[in-house]
C-alpha cells in the first residue's frame, strides 16, 4: 500500500470516531434535557406494620384437676342359673323371656318331683324307723335294768337256800346228797341268769348308739333328699333382667347346664383404664386406709364422679363413687380403676337409664393444681412456648406445661403475674413485632 492510501484510509477511520461520539453525546444531551423536563416523584414515609392481637392478663391459680376416662358399663351381678337336679322341665315362669324383670324367689322353672318326692318319702321313713327303734331299745334297756334286780334278788335266795341245804347235810346228816345237788343246780342257773342280763344290758348302749349313728344317716340321706326335692323349683338368687334364655317346657336338663343368664342391673360397675403418668400425679388415694397387701395400691378416695352416655353427651348425666384399682397393665402403662354406680346414686337427666353395654365417658376428681396460670389450648405452641406483648412487642416465652385439660393449658413455669399473654392464633410471627390490641367489645 502507498503512503497516499495509508493516508486515506487514517482519515477515513478518524472521520468515524468523531461521528461516533458526537453521536453519544447527542443522546447524553437528549436524556438530560428529557429527564430536565420530567417531575420527582413525592417522598413517601415507610411506617412499621402492626399485628392486631387479643391478650389476656393472666394470674396464678389453684386449680381442680379434672381426668377424663372411657369405658363400657358391666354388670356387677351377673349369674348363669343352672339346674341342680337330672329331669325333666315342667313347668316355666310365663314371663321367661329375654328382657323381663323377675323378683328375688320367684320361679323360674320346675323340674318333675315325682322320682325326688319318693326318694324323700324313703328317706323320710327310715328315719322314722330309726327313731322308733332307738326309743323299743331305751325301753328294752330300763325294764332289763328292772329285771336284772329281780335277778339278782332271786340268785341271793337260791344261794341261801343252797347253803341251808348244804350245811344241813354234811352237818346235821338232814336230807340226802340229791337234796344239795338240785339247790346247787337252781343257784348255778340263777347265776347264769344273772350273767346273761348283765352281757345284755352291757350291749344295750352300743345298738342304742349304732342305731343313733344310723339315725344321722338317715337324716342325711332325708336331708339330701329334701334338697334334690327343692331344687326342682328353680327360683330366682335376686332380682333381676332376664338376659339370655334357653330352654322349654318337657325338656331333659343335667346338672350344670346353663339355662338361663340374670343380671343385676342395681349395681354397675365401669371399668376406666388411666394413663399411669396420670395415675401418679393426679389420683387421690386415702393414705390412711393403706391396703392389707403391701405390694398393690392404697385405698382410692370414695370421691363422686360424673358419667355420660357418649352416645348423647349433653342429654344423660349419672353419679358414680370410685371404688378400687383393679388392675395395673405393663403393656400399656395403663392403671385400670373400677367405678361403682349404684340406683340410689344415679341421677338422670333424660328418660333412658344407665344400662350395661353403654360407652361412657367418665369425669374423675384429680389432686388439686397450685400456682397455675390458665390459657387457651391454642395459645401455646406444640413446642411449649407463648407469645406475651411487652411493650406493645411481640416476645417469645418458653414456658413449663402442668396439664392439658379440655380445650385449656395450665401453665407452671415461664410466665409471671400481670403478663399478657397473646390469644390469637399466629402463624410464625416475627419477634418483636409491634402490637396492636384488640379487645373482645371492639370485635
Amino acid at each position: 500500500m502507498t503512503s497516499q492510501e495509508q493516508r486515506t484510509t487514517k482519515r477515513r477511520v478518524i472521520l468515524r470516531v468523531i461521528i461516533s461520539l458526537s453521536i453519544i453525546a447527542i443522546g447524553i444531551v437528549g436524556m438530560r434535557l428529557i429527564a430536565s423536563m420530567k417531575t420527582p416523584p413525592a417522598e413517601v414515609t415507610v411506617q412499621e406494620s402492626t399485628h392486631k392481637v387479643e391478650i389476656v392478663t393472666v394470674n396464678p391459680e389453684a386449680v381442680d384437676v379434672l381426668i377424663q376416662g372411657f369405658g363400657e358399663v358391666i354388670a356387677l351381678n351377673t349369674v348363669n342359673v343352672a339346674s341342680e337336679v337330672t329331669g325333666k322341665i315342667a313347668e316355666i315362669h310365663p314371663r321367661l323371656e329375654d328382657g323381663q324383670i323377675i323378683q328375688k324367689d320367684e320361679v323360674l322353672f320346675r323340674i318333675d318331683p315325682k322320682d325326688y318326692k319318693a326318694a324323700y318319702d324313703e328317706a323320710f321313713a327310715a328315719v322314722k324307723q330309726s327313731e322308733n327303734t332307738i326309743a323299743r331299745l331305751k325301753t328294752d334297756f330300763k325294764s332289763s335294768q328292772k329285771r336284772l334286780k329281780t335277778l339278782i334278788r332271786n340268785r341271793e335266795l337260791v344261794k341261801a337256800e343252797f347253803e341251808r341245804v348244804k350245811r344241813l347235810f354234811k352237818v346235821n346228816k338232814i336230807g340226802t346228797k340229791s337234796d344239795v345237788d338240785t339247790a346247787e343246780r337252781s343257784y348255778n342257773s340263777t347265776v347264769d341268769q344273772v350273767d346273761q342280763m348283765n352281757q345284755s344290758l352291757e350291749t344295750y348302749p352300743l345298738q342304742i348308739k349304732e342305731t343313733e349313728y344310723a339315725l344321722i344317716s338317715a337324716n342325711a340321706r332325708l336331708a339330701r333328699a329334701k334338697a334334690n326335692l327343692d331344687r326342682c323349683a328353680v327360683r330366682a338368687p335376686f332380682s333381676g333382667r332376664l338376659k339370655s334364655v334357653a330352654l322349654e317346657t318337657g325338656q331333659y336338663v343335667a346338672p350344670g347346664q346353663s339355662l338361663l343368664t340374670l343380671v343385676d342391673d342395681s349395681k354397675l360397675e365401669i371399668h376406666i383404664p388411666l394413663d399411669s403418668v396420670d395415675a401418679r400425679k393426679w389420683l387421690q388415694f386415702d393414705k390412711s386406709k393403706p391396703s392389707q397387701q403391701r405390694a398393690w395400691f392404697s385405698a382410692l378416695k370414695s370421691l363422686p364422679v360424673e358419667i355420660k352416655w357418649t352416645e348423647d353427651i349433653n342429654g344423660h348425666a349419672w353419679e358414680g363413687y370410685m371404688d378400687r384399682v383393679v388392675r395395673y397393665d405393663k403393656q400399656t402403662r395403663t392403671l385400670t380403676i373400677a367405678i361403682r354406680v349404684e340406683k340410689t346414686l344415679s341421677i338422670t337427666n333424660g328418660t333412658l337409664p344407665l344400662v350395661e353395654g353403654m360407652f361412657c365417658t367418665v369425669t374423675l376428681p384429680g389432686k388439686k393444681m397450685k400456682q397455675v396460670f390458665r390459657l387457651p389450648r391454642w395459645a401455646v405452641s406444640f413446642n411449649n412456648t407463648v407469645f406475651v406483648a411487652k411493650e406493645k412487642r411481640l416476645r417469645t416465652i418458653p414456658v413449663e406445661v402442668v396439664r392439658i385439660q379440655d380445650d385449656e393449658v395450665f401453665v407452671g413455669k415461664g410466665l409471671s403475674t400481670g403478663d399478657n399473654v397473646i390469644i390469637t392464633r399466629m402463624a410464625d410471627p416475627l419477634e418483636n413485632s409491634l402490637l396492636e390490641f384488640v379487645f373482645e367489645e371492639e370485635k
